[in-house]
């Protein structure tokens, strides 16, 4: 058994993690198993841990070295300033998706607009949005009754009111209510990028949220595209998060569909990643 955490967690994982990854789960690691704050952290105020506080170390440290993300291994992560409980019956929800909330934000002006999610895994985009939101009426849907279940438990935790439903987009719908904001961050990466992936990616989330078939790469956007035609009320806007090989064929699309105000936009490492339309 080891003495000091710090150094064992160094030691176990330099040679899979950078420093500054390293000093990220440490920290992460230390306030899950001593229920440290971050300040009693960097005071080491957790010399005196017990054998199974130390155990539990060794174990979250061997998950990690078996390409286990993080925030599975903790069960939660943050987004967006709130704590959402993650399994890998939900995608990790990511940085690029924080800047879609903000700008969606940005650009509301409906003091109390009615927002649809499509493909809410987690349901961290509705949760955010419910809770920056105050007067927002806000549903979700996933084909993932699994997903499902950990958005509703998170919708409790961050004490906001949001509407899950079990919903096939794929498949017929009639849905008789009307948004002013669609949004979706559906599966859009091919079959054939699986090669390029991480394996803590490609062994652990899960896979009917990833993927897509090599030959029918915009699927989700077309047929989501059609239902914002139908479902979005007069000047509604429809958002996107895209695979940034995407981007310029997916405005061409919409484009042809007729929604208008067409907008493709970088997330902050310069990549193109979001894409805003309107239905006027």
């Amino acid at each position: 058994m080891f003495e000091n955490p710090v150094e064992y967690i160094r030691t176990q994982l330099s040679k899979m993690f950078t420093l500054g990854e390293i000093r990220v789960f440490t920290t992460l690691i230390l306030k899950e198993v001593s229920n440290l704050s971050f300040s009693d952290i960097i005071a080491c105020k957790f010399k005196d841990l017990s054998d199974n506080e130390k155990q539990n170390i060794i174990s979250i440290v061997k998950r990690l070295l078996n390409n286990e993300p993080i925030q599975y291994i903790l069960g939660k992560t943050e987004f967006y300033g709130l704590e959402f409980k993650v399994s890998p019956a939900v995608l990790i929800p990511r940085p690029e998706t924080e800047e879609l909330i903000e700008w969606i934000l940005l650009e509301t002006k409906k003091i109390n607009p009615h927002i649809l999610d499509i493909g809410t895994g987690s349901g961290c985009i509705a949760i955010a949005l419910a809770k920056k939101m105050q007067y927002a009426t806000v549903d979700a849907w996933d084909i993932s009754e699994s997903a499902l279940e950990i958005a509703r438990q998170n919708a409790i935790t961050n004490n906001v009111s949001v509407e899950f439903s079990n919903v096939d987009v794929l498949k017929s719908l009639s849905v008789r209510k009307y948004f002013d904001i669609i949004v979706s961050n559906p599966p859009y990466i091919k079959e054939s990028e699986k090669e390029k992936m991480e394996k803590n990616v490609l062994d652990y989330e899960p896979h009917e949220a990833l993927f897509v078939a090599n030959n029918d790469a915009l699927i989700f956007y077309n047929r989501i595209t059609d239902i914002a035609k139908e479902n979005l009320n007069e000047n509604g806007v429809l958002y996107f998060e895209i695979n940034r090989a995407n981007g310029v064929e997916i405005v061409q699309m919409l484009k042809r569909k007729g929604l208008m105000n067409i907008e493709l936009k970088k997330d902050i490492s310069g990549n193109n990643r979001m894409i805003r339309a309107m239905k006027v």
